[in-house]
């Protein structure tokens, strides 16, 4: 019923940028806060940063300075700028997103399958 698609991922050098993109489709009525997080190789998976429908965001106190995440509520579509990058941002970047579909009047969890990044020094 809905799919979040993360794409931009790659492999990129240090010190470069990348801009990853999560659309969300489906039978949605409404979606509420987004969000990006990620998982590097054994390791335990953090959030990156997240933002409600509203544009309040928040970022996790390693991520400030350097990740930036925005939203088109019109596209239902979420982004994450990272610049600077580093090898320890190698990681899978995973999105989700609190989406209300047009058959429930609650909210359900939903998560992106991830995208790639690896940063090599």
């Amino acid at each position: 019923q809905v799919q979040l698609v993360e794409s931009g991922g790659g492999s990129v050098q240090a010190g470069g940028s990348l801009r990853l993109s999560c659309a969300a489709s489906g039978s949605i009525f409404s979606i509420g806060a987004m969000g990006w997080y990620r998982q590097a190789p054994g390791k335990q998976r953090e959030l990156v940063a997240r933002t409600t429908s509203g544009g309040s965001t928040n970022y996790a106190d390693s991520m400030k300075g350097r990740f930036t995440v925005s939203r088109d509520n019109a596209k239902n579509t979420l982004y994450l700028e990272i610049n600077s990058l580093k090898p320890e941002d190698t990681a899978v970047y995973y999105c989700h997103a609190e989406i209300r579909t047009r058959y429930s009047p609650l909210s359900t969890d939903y998560w992106g399958r991830g995208t790639q990044v690896t940063v090599s020094s």
